[in-house]
């Protein structure tokens, strides 16, 4: 719901607290109200955080402060219980003022008290006093200007969608997730845990669920052993675990909403117990990226199976919503049986949607006899809302709109803005994922208050939510590079009110956000603040071009080999260097480097190299950032972009005056994507030989320039160079595609060199 921060301060004239971020008050999110004071307070090892005798939730907030201190900043302080009096020094937890999530922190020369009336608001005054404690060197006292802050947050809602059903987290990392969450006043885990791909958590009444749900053999060479032997992936949060991380995000003012998914993405589930199935499922868990045919079936039996789930699932997540999916629920199975017509009819139900809503609403009256509320992705709208359920809307805002002129509460999760699995920039150098931008910036400036709703409709708004659907992000590590720094932007948008928002303080405040996140062990993706180099046409001298994705502080520059420092020479137009040039370069803002130093050979063949994420795309119907599959199934591969519909490349304007040698490399992928009801999506191009060719063209629809068959790097499930000699043409685009006589293996250009004695 929507929140007004000015109901909790005093009608004083006071600085809005972005203006002074980038001083002694780097608070992210930024406060409601921040009014500096004079002096500064010091913490030294020893000195108490006081709480009042028998507050157990106080000592939560208390406990927490104490432990991030000593972790981050290397003094430890104690909790001691005890009625504080004007006297107490030290950091004194109190009961009192703002309600809800809202906190009063007040600093000076003598004390730090925070005070709330709810659990919620102590822990976040706590993260703002964290936040301004300067760090300690060797063990000194810490140092805290002194401030006053009145905060609370704009959204009650502030939340992230974890999916570890497509790639399984270790609990260690969801917990470090958790903790860089709490360090940003989030306060809802939503925890996928069940698709297509694998159901993860351990449900004792129906355990194929995990013996045989949670496990599948990947697609294409990571699928196999060197020996040959099927790879057995995934794995279980058993109900221990999944307790034990409820408890740990709960003592951090995090709330972990399940969701298990209905009627649709169950090819996991089915797979396990059939009988669910509205027609028999493979026997095994499918590996494909997508979405599978495969429903549940609206038998009583079936029903009582999920109600089952559902009672195990809220005995571990007292959480007050229950997220049952409810998205992408293929129809063609239900149309194509007999038994489920002859149900619609018997039902007096006009189509298949309708008996959606009536399979959702079946199930929100088992939730709310509970004591629980229903929450789904915004499909759940379709054939008609249950009566009390939330709607998380992910395609655009159509769907929360359509809820709350409804009278329903919903959440704002929609995509590209807030698909975390979606590209931080344009570098070649971004992990894998989604091929559509969701920047730093993006994710700040998005707007929650949809102009279509009226004040009153606004409340219905609970807030928003980022997601990081998983199925191109292989590792922990990425998952956290993926995450951070852009909840830090999230964080502010759904806290900070709207009209004190600002992306230029945002940014001033960064050095320290980053920093913090780094003494959380949480590594952010440094790549959009780093330089990306474009080069010119070599000649006597080569044009260089540096360009950040995010226009973020000032890049400066060496020539000489040395590492670029806060005082090396300050980018500002194009470069004109002589070959053989060792050019390194990197971002600072102020005094603070971010993101890590890039190096390039300045020479022609980096000058006429292009990587496939900085080649056009012929279109952009469904574009991936892919990793080739290649053996190392847990190491590093390289990266491809393509639209796995139409794979094809575009270098444009090209001198081919005199021809050029090209080296191209490629790589292969499985194509193992279920696109909905397509069987056989890509327009596969006629091949003359088994394995297939690369065909390069002068332009997409010009005269083939040359063809090379794909022999040897069928042969090669990692990258291959391709030689290719183009005749002359003049000056035009290079279009690589490829011939094949079957979408298996789906070919990809990783990059393209053109010999540089080819372009004179």
């Amino acid at each position: 719901m929507l929140r007004s921060a000015a109901a909790i301060v005093a009608a004083a004239v006071v600085l809005p607290a972005p203006a002074l971020a980038a001083q002694a008050f780097a608070v992210t999110p930024a406060p409601a109200r921040l009014t500096p004071q004079k002096g500064a307070l010091r913490l030294g090892a020893g000195d108490a955080v006081w709480i009042a005798p028998g507050d157990a939730e106080a000592r939560l907030a208390a406990q927490w402060l104490v432990d991030t201190i000593a972790v981050t900043r290397g003094v430890r302080l104690v909790v001691k219980e005890g009625a504080a009096t004007a006297a107490t020094g030290g950091v004194v937890l109190t009961r009192g003022g703002p309600e809800g999530e809202g906190y009063t922190l007040d600093v000076s020369s003598h004390r730090a008290e925070i005070r709330a009336k709810d659990r919620a608001g102590l822990f976040y005054g706590a993260v703002s006093l964290w936040q301004l404690a300067a760090p300690s060197r060797g063990g000194a006292p810490l140092r805290v200007q002194a401030v006053r802050i009145d905060d609370a947050p704009r959204f009650a809602w502030r939340g992230l969608m974890l999916d570890t059903a497509r790639h399984y987290r270790s609990p260690q990392v969801i917990k470090r997730i958790i903790d860089g969450m709490a360090s940003l006043k989030l306060n809802t885990l939503h925890w996928h845990l069940t698709d297509d791909q694998g159901w993860r958590l351990e449900i004792k009444k129906y355990p194929k669920l995990t013996e045989h749900g949670a496990w599948r053999q990947p697609a294409g060479a990571a699928g196999l052993t060197t020996s040959g032997q099927a790879v057995r992936y995934g794995g279980v949060y058993t109900q221990d675990q999944a307790r034990e991380i409820v408890a740990y995000a709960a003592a951090r003012n995090i709330t972990v909403v399940p969701e298990i998914e209905m009627p649709g993405h169950a090819q996991a589930a089915i797979s396990s117990y059939p009988a669910l199935g509205t027609r028999p499922a493979a026997e095994k868990v499918m590996a494909d990226w997508g979405v599978y045919p495969d429903i549940f079936n609206v038998d009583d039996a079936t029903f009582a199976f999920l109600e089952d789930v559902l009672d195990e699932v809220m005995a571990i997540f007292p959480s007050p919503y229950i997220h049952v999916g409810g998205d992408e629920a293929l129809k063609t199975q239900w149309e194509a049986s007999p038994a489920i017509q002859a149900k619609i009819k018997a039902l007096g139900l006009p189509d298949e949607h309708a008996l959606q809503s009536y399979f959702i609403q079946r199930i929100e009256k088992h939730l709310n006899a509970k004591g629980r509320r229903l929450i789904g992705w915004d499909e759940i709208l379709e054939g008609g809302l249950a009566p009390n359920a939330t709607v998380m809307s992910w395609r655009g805002l159509e769907g929360a709109v359509a809820a709350a002129k409804q009278g329903h509460d919903t959440v704002l999760a929609p995509g590209p803005v807030l698909y975390f699995d979606h590209r931080q920039s344009t570098s070649p150098d971004e992990p894998p994922g989604r091929g559509k931008l969701s920047t730093l910036k993006t994710v700040y400036t998005f707007d929650a208050e949809p102009s279509e709703l009226t004040p009153e409709q606004h409340k219905h708004v609970l807030g928003v939510e980022a997601t990081l659907f998983s199925e191109h992000i292989r590792t922990d590590e990425r998952a956290v590079t993926m995450l951070f720094p852009r909840l830090a932007a999230l964080a502010e948008n759904a806290w900070t009110p709207r009209q004190d928002q600002s992306w230029d303080r945002f940014v001033d405040r960064l050095p320290a956000t980053l920093g913090r996140l780094s003494d959380l062990d949480l590594v952010h993706d440094s790549v959009p603040f780093e330089p990306q180099a474009a080069f010119a046409t070599p000649g006597e001298t080569i044009g260089v071009q540096l360009d950040t994705g995010l226009q973020i502080g000032q890049v400066r520059y060496t020539t000489d080999g040395g590492e670029p420092t806060p005082v090396s020479p300050a980018y500002k137009a194009p470069l004109a260097l002589k070959p053989g040039v060792e050019l390194k370069a990197r971002t600072f803002l102020d005094q603070y480097p971010l993101g890590r130093t890039r190096a390039w050979a300045v020479t022609p063949e980096t000058a006429l190299t292009r990587r496939s994420q900085q080649l056009a795309r012929c279109t952009e119907n469904l574009l991936l950032n892919l990793e080739d599959d290649g053996a190392n199934a847990m190491g590093e591969r390289g990266t491809f972009m393509l639209d796995i519909l139409n794979p094809c490349w575009i270098w444009k304007n090209v001198d081919l005056t005199n021809g050029a040698r090209l080296t191209v490399t490629v790589g292969q992928l499985p194509f193992n994507f279920q696109l909905g009801n397509k069987l056989d999506p890509l327009p596969v191009r006629p091949a003359s030989r088994p394995e297939g060719e690369l065909e390069v063209r002068f332009g997409c629809k010009g005269p083939r320039l040359a063809t090379v068959p794909l022999t040897e790097a069928a042969r090669n499930s990692a990258l291959t160079e391709l030689q290719v000699d183009v005749p002359g043409r003049g000056v035009g685009d290079l279009c690589f595609t490829f011939a094949s006589r079957a979408i298996e293996p789906m070919w990809a250009l990783y990059s393209v060199r053109i010999a540089p004695n080819a372009t004179r």
